[in-house]
């Protein structure tokens, strides 16, 4: 399936139906008097946050969505039936815009959740409403409003605990496919990850938690090159980052491919750049594993690096028992910072 997150539709309520003019005609009933119904309330449109639903694609083809409008009202002041609400199923993730002047109208944030987009028309009243002592037989009654139209922009950000972000070709599509059951598009060559993956890592019973991979970062990303910044609000949401480092190149290690990372989260946005972030230094069975480990050593000293770093290998299952095993505990520990 294609990956979209973003999407602009229109949402139309529907009509009010109008109010009646009707008079009560029945025999020995000479002066019966007005009995005109009220007219139904057109339908609301919803958006409802689905679980299941990771893209936005469906609104490439259907761009519009239209309740039904509520029915005239009728003689023996008999209402009009009201128009039928839809519900138009989202991602959970999805922030809603006001396409035109670009407010923030919600967030779908849980499984369930239903947000009021378009309001229906009210039915008008029956001349029945408007009887008094002065006007015994009014010919009067009012139409049914207009239901709300809007232009909507669509925005998903996905929802995981966990984000992988890295230079492309690092490593990440490798992680999440050894610790979970996604199966990302793995190669020897960059931008194998065209668009974000989630994976749910499975500890145990009620122990587990979510993985999100975006396409590899390169410097220059937050002002539009490469992939990466078009996803980069998918992780915004997580509560951690692990941040993948390539041990294998036979120059040695550039802290340089760190540092750019650290300056596209901080230029996309200040508050993602100030999340927990661990190092993960990857590919580790290319090499024997005291060079490994000492590589590792040597970089983090090189950055002078105060957060936690591990040393993995996907391809030999080398040391993900030790990072999960923390994610996990620091995810427990930090639950209420959820």
């Amino acid at each position: 399936m294609k990956f979209v997150d973003e999407a602009t539709v229109r949402v139309e309520a529907g009509r009010g139906g109008n109010g009646c003019v009707s008079f009560r005609r029945e025999k020995f009933i000479p002066h019966g008097g007005p009995d005109g119904g009220d007219g139904g309330d057109g339908g609301s449109v919803w958006l409802v946050a689905k679980s299941g639903l990771t893209t936005l694609v469906d609104f490439r083809t259907q761009r519009r969505f239209r309740a039904t409008s509520g029915q005239a009202g009728a003689g023996r002041q008999m209402s009009g039936a009201a128009g039928s609400d839809i519900e138009v199923p989202v991602p959970v993730g999805t922030l809603v815009f006001e396409a035109d002047t670009g407010e923030l109208i919600g967030d779908l944030t849980t499984p369930g959740e239903r947000l009021l987009v378009a309001h229906g028309g009210r039915g008008g009243r029956g001349n029945i409403h408007f009887k008094s002592s002065v006007t015994r037989a009014p010919r009067r009654a009012t139409p049914g409003t207009e239901g709300e139209a809007r232009r909507l922009r669509l925005e998903l950000k996905l929802l995981a605990d966990v984000g992988l972000v890295g230079l492309p070709n690092a490593g990440k599509s490798s992680l999440l496919a050894a610790v979970s059951a996604a199966r990302p598009k793995v190669a020897d060559y960059p931008f194998t990850t065209l668009h974000p993956e989630l994976g749910v890592v499975r500890l145990g019973p009620e122990r587990s938690f979510v993985i999100a991979d975006v396409p590899g970062l390169i410097e220059g990303a937050a002002g539009g090159h490469g992939l990466g910044i078009q996803f980069l609000r998918h992780v915004e949401r997580t509560r951690l980052l692990l941040h993948l480092v390539d041990l294998s190149p036979p120059e040695g290690f550039d802290p340089g491919v760190v540092r750019t990372i650290e300056r596209e989260l901080a230029e996309h946005s200040p508050r993602l750049a100030e999340r927990e972030r661990w190092l993960v230094f990857s590919k580790a069975d290319l090499m024997p594993a005291h060079e490994a480990m000492e590589r590792a050593r040597n970089a983090a000293t090189a950055l002078d690096w105060r957060g936690r770093w591990f040393v993995v290998s996907s391809a030999q299952r080398e040391g993900l028992d030790e990072l999960l095993s923390a994610v996990d505990a620091w995810l427990t520990a930090n639950a209420d910072n959820a």
